[in-house]
C-alpha cells in the first residue's frame, strides 16, 4: 500500500474568512512605519515561507510518482550535518510519496554518499539502472533501497542559480535505464519546485502584503484557496470539491487579484499572513 507525506501544514478545514473581508488575526501589531519589518513580521514571513516550503516539497515528491512513470519519489532538504560529509553538508529525506517501509524516511544523508548525496555535491543529476549494483556511487543506504525493493533510481538537485534548495528523487522497482522523456520530466518538475521556492524566500524578505484582502473573498474561492495552500494541484482539487479545472483556475486567479499577488505561491502565503487558512 503505497504512502505518501501530507504536509505537516495541510488542515483543509482551516478557517473561513469573515464576511467583511477582515481576516486580520485579534492582537497582531501593525508594520512599524515606512515598511520596515519588525521582529514579529520577520518571524511570521519565515514561518509562512517554511509553511510553502513543505507544501511545494511535499507535493512535488507525489508529483514524481503521478507524472513521471516511477514508483517513489523522494525528496531531501539540506541540512547541516556536523561531523558527517564535506563541510556539514547533507541534507534529511523529509518527504516521500509510493513508499512501502520507513527505512527511507528523515534519512541524513551528507553530500557525495549514495546517489542523491553524489548529486548534492556534484549540483547536477544522476542516475543508475540498478541502484545495488552500481559501481559509482557508495554503498550506505542499500539497506534501505532493498527494504522498499528499490534498483532504478534518478537522482536532481532543485537549484535556483547556485543555492540549493534540496534533492528530488524518482525510483522504479525494477532494472531499466532512465531515458531521456523520463529524466527531463522529473527535472521540468524539479525545476518548477525549485522556483517556487525561490519566488517564497524572496517574498518573505522583501514583499511583505497587506493583511486582509480588498475585497472578501467568496466561500467558493476561499474553499478552493485553503486546498491550494496544502500544495494540491488544480486537478486535484477539481475532482475533490466537483468542479472543473478551468472553475478551479479562476477561482484561483480571482483569489489572486483581490490578495494582490502574482502567483501561487505569494498566493499561499498571503492567505496564511492574513489568517485566511490555518
Amino acid at each position: 500500500m503505497k504512502s505518501a507525506d501530507t504536509p505537516r501544514t495541510a488542515r483543509p478545514h482551516g478557517r473561513s474568512a469573515r464576511p467583511d473581508g477582515d481576516a486580520a488575526r485579534p492582537g497582531r501589531s501593525a508594520r512599524p512605519a515606512g515598511g520596515a519589518e519588525g521582529p514579529a513580521e520577520a518571524e511570521v514571513a519565515a514561518r509562512a515561507a517554511a509553511l510553502v516550503r513543505d507544501a511545494v516539497l511535499g507535493d512535488l515528491a507525489r508529483r514524481v510518482v503521478a507524472e513521471c512513470g516511477v514508483d517513489v519519489g523522494l525528496v531531501g532538504l539540506p541540512e547541516s550535518l556536523p561531523g558527517r560529509g564535506k563541510g556539514g553538508e547533507g541534507m534529511v529525506l523529509r518527504h516521500w510519496a509510493g513508499t512501502r517501509a520507513d527505512l527511507l524516511h528523515n534519512v541524513a544523508v551528507p553530500a557525495g554518499l549514495g546517489l542523491g548525496g553524489r548529486a548534492l555535491a556534484e549540483r547536477a543529476p544522476t542516475w543508475v539502472p540498478d541502484y545495488r549494483a552500481a559501481t559509482t556511487i557508495s554503498h550506505h543506504y542499500d539497506a534501505a533501497v532493498a527494504a522498499d525493493d528499490l534498483y532504478a533510481m534518478l537522482t536532481v538537485p532543485l537549484m535556483d542559480g547556485a543555492t540549493v534548495h534540496g534533492v528530488v528523487y524518482a525510483s522504479v522497482r525494477a532494472v531499466v535505464p532512465f531515458g531521456d522523456v523520463r529524466i527531463s520530466a522529473v527535472g521540468a518538475l524539479a525545476g518548477a519546485a525549485a522556483r517556487a521556492l525561490a519566488g517564497a524566500a524572496e517574498w518573505s524578505r522583501e514583499k511583505p502584503r497587506p493583511a486582509a484582502p480588498a475585497r472578501p473573498l467568496t466561500p467558493r474561492e476561499h474553499e478552493v484557496l485553503r486546498w491550494a495552500a496544502t500544495g494540491r494541484t488544480n486537478p486535484e482539487i477539481a475532482a475533490r470539491l466537483g468542479l472543473t479545472c478551468n472553475t478551479v483556475t479562476g477561482y484561483l486567479k480571482s483569489a489572486m487579484h483581490k490578495l494582490g499577488v502574482r502567483n501561487r505561491t505569494e498566493l499561499a502565503l498571503a492567505a496564511r499572513e492574513s489568517g485566511l487558512v490555518s
